[in-house]
């Protein structure tokens, strides 16, 4: 899936999972890779996060991922950090391991060198919830930031496809 350039704003995507998981009196939990915090930071600036917001993981070295996050072992060994389900298990384990009814993941690579044969604007995002979890795949074009800003933007819109129907 392609994302072109001024799709979409961090803080709308987050402000309408904020809001929405209050109604739904739900909680939700981050853990990041290439976005090293920017996803946090991005929810904790909207008013209300406190009620839904349980916390997060900044898991930027790949021994962290096993170690903090519960990613097999194994599977990083054998695909790498930047793996669908490798996200998968991010988002599994950080929903786990912060005591979440969601958990929200990014892993990718946002340059400006391609990092273990993935090209940069790799990413994947992935939400684990009640239901199962669901893994993206983007294919993002721009520099380091714009690359950041988008993976936060549409592991939000992920995690909002989620929770829009009522519990």
């Amino acid at each position: 899936m392609g994302v072109r350039e001024g799709e979409g704003s961090m803080g709308a995507a987050a402000a309408g999972v904020v809001h929405r998981l209050a109604d739904r009196r739900e909680t939700f939990a981050t853990v990041e890779s290439l976005t090293g915090g920017l996803l946090a930071a991005t929810v904790v600036e909207i008013a209300g996060a406190s009620a839904v917001y349980r916390g997060g993981l900044v898991v930027y070295a790949t021994e962290l991922k096993e170690r903090l996050a519960d990613v097999p072992a194994q599977l990083l060994a054998e695909r790498g950090p930047v793996d669908a389900d490798v996200a998968k298990a991010l988002a599994e384990g950080g929903r786990r391991r912060c005591g979440a009814d969601w958990g929200l993941a990014t892993t990718g690579v946002a340059g400006p060198e391609p990092q273990d044969g993935k090209p940069v604007g790799l990413v994947f995002v992935a939400v684990a919830g009640p239901d199962g979890t669901e893994v993206r795949q983007l294919n993002l074009d721009g520099g380091r930031d714009q690359v950041r800003g988008t993976a936060v933007t549409e592991a939000l819109r992920l995690l909002a496809d989620h929770i829009q129907a009522p519990t």
